[in-house]
């Protein structure tokens, strides 16, 4: 189950990983936010890099597990867990502080996706790397479809959602609103293109299928043929 987890989350990792060792050197410890970021399974990981790691997030028992796991994992002096959201980010963290901004799962549920990026440009430094994380709206009707559910698969088709339901994202409208936002998209990745169509049954019964399935997610995720199918899209982007 975990080989079958990892490959949920391999490809952001690795985008994550690249942006962490490569551009900010290896003998730099970079200032690194992540709004929403819960129990810290991305942030636990950054700070195992050496990194200085804020994770804000409104639950307090979302950050006694983070207090909790950066302690068990011996990066507890390099995690601080703060309690708020997007809307006290810069109450919460000085301006032009950050070096590099994770956002994930977090532009679907804020009220206007524009000023929310507007909100992470002010938090970063200029020529800082923003991480934003979003569900696609394709791989949503499609999934609809495929369950029977013709009707919300519909009404997903052309973009607008129930009052109170979580927005989905095409490619063309996440970049639109980075460059509107004063970012400059520099990669984008197609995330669980396969491993969300894949019984996980199939992956942990068949030797090797696991780390197949791994290799195949990163095989095709910067392939702009495949990113209507994946179940989210991921950008990297630098503030102008």
């Amino acid at each position: 189950m975990a080989r079958h987890s990892a490959a949920r989350t391999v490809v952001v990792w690795d985008a994550l990983r690249e942006v962490l060792g490569v551009d900010q050197g290896a003998d730099r410890a970079a200032s690194v936010v992540d709004i929403g970021g819960g129990t810290g399974g991305f942030a636990v990981r950054v700070a195992e890099l050496g990194h200085r790691v804020t994770v804000i997030d409104p639950s307090p028992d979302a950050l006694a597990i983070l207090a909790r796991r950066a302690e068990e994992s011996g990066v507890a002096d390099l995690v601080a867990g703060r309690q708020g959201d997007l809307a006290s980010l810069l109450d919460l963290v000085p301006p032009g502080s950050a070096d590099v901004l994770l956002c994930h799962g977090v532009l679907e549920i804020v009220d206007d996706p524009a000023a929310a990026l507007d909100t992470l440009a002010r938090a970063l430094r200029p020529g800082g790397v923003l991480s934003l994380l979003v569900n696609q709206r394709h791989a949503a009707v499609v999934a609809r479809a495929m369950a029977g559910h013709f009707g919300q698969a519909r009404t997903l088709l052309d973009g607008p959602t129930a009052a109170g339901a979580p927005r989905r994202f095409t490619a063309d409208e996440v970049t639109a609103l980075l460059d509107d936002a004063g970012f400059a998209t520099t990669a984008l990745h197609g995330v669980r293109v396969f491993v969300d169509l894949v019984p996980s049954s199939l992956v942990e019964l068949e030797p090797g299928s696991a780390g197949a399935l791994v290799e195949l997610e990163q095989a095709v995720a910067a392939r702009p043929e495949y990113l209507p199918l994946a179940t989210q899209l991921h950008a990297l982007a630098t503030r102008r």
